[in-house]
């Protein structure tokens, strides 16, 4: 079995560090004592940690499964299966995790003009992805059009990263699959 590289153990374990401590106070020992790996080995892949959260920040975006939102049937239920599956995510990783992405979006002020232009991204393309299926729903009268089918897409993606937010902060995630519910019965024409 090959072994995985140094490189791959940093980004693996990292994304725990700073889903756990948030950007600012996970230090590169940390990450390297996480990865089981020698400190100086980290600046051999690189360049500090903006280098390696927005690397892990992308591969987080990457692995956020839309397929749901393109699938057969009413809006409203594609959009909260895609909501349920990213609080499944959540929950397999740990409540006490979060999400990256709203994690980082926390330290943005201080974690860097890097790791905030990769949330910003990372944020934009899943809002992108469920504005389609809302504008989709609104075509078909499922979904209310008092409001653009971008606004309404940024409501959904905030609601589910404040809640899931105070689930980390509880250290129970039961409330969070509620709020989508109260905000998906909200959007219906």
């Amino acid at each position: 079995m090959p072994r995985v590289s140094v490189r791959e153990q940093l980004i693996e374990h990292a994304e725990d560090v700073f889903r756990l401590k948030g950007f600012n106070a996970a230090s590169v020992r940390d990450i390297t004592e996480a990865a089981g790996v020698p400190k100086g080995s980290f600046y051999n892949h690189f360049t500090g940690k903006q280098d390696l959260a927005s690397e892990i920040v992308a591969r987080y975006a990457r692995a956020t499964d839309f397929s749901t939102l393109s699938d057969e049937g009413p809006a409203l239920e594609r959009l909260h299966r895609h909501l349920t599956g990213q609080i499944d995510r959540v929950r397999a990783s740990g409540v006490e995790f979060g999400c990256l992405l709203g994690t980082l979006a926390g330290d943005g002020a201080t974690a860097g003009r890097r790791v905030r232009e990769s949330v910003r991204e990372a944020l934009d393309s899943w809002t992108e992805a469920m504005t389609g299926t809302i504008a989709e729903g609104q075509a078909t009268g499922e979904i209310t059009a008092d409001r653009s089918p971008a606004a309404l897409a940024v409501f959904l993606l905030d609601l589910l990263e404040g809640a899931t937010l105070r689930a980390k902060v509880v250290g129970d995630q039961s409330s969070v699959a509620d709020e989508v519910a109260i905000a998906l019965d909200a959007l219906r024409a």
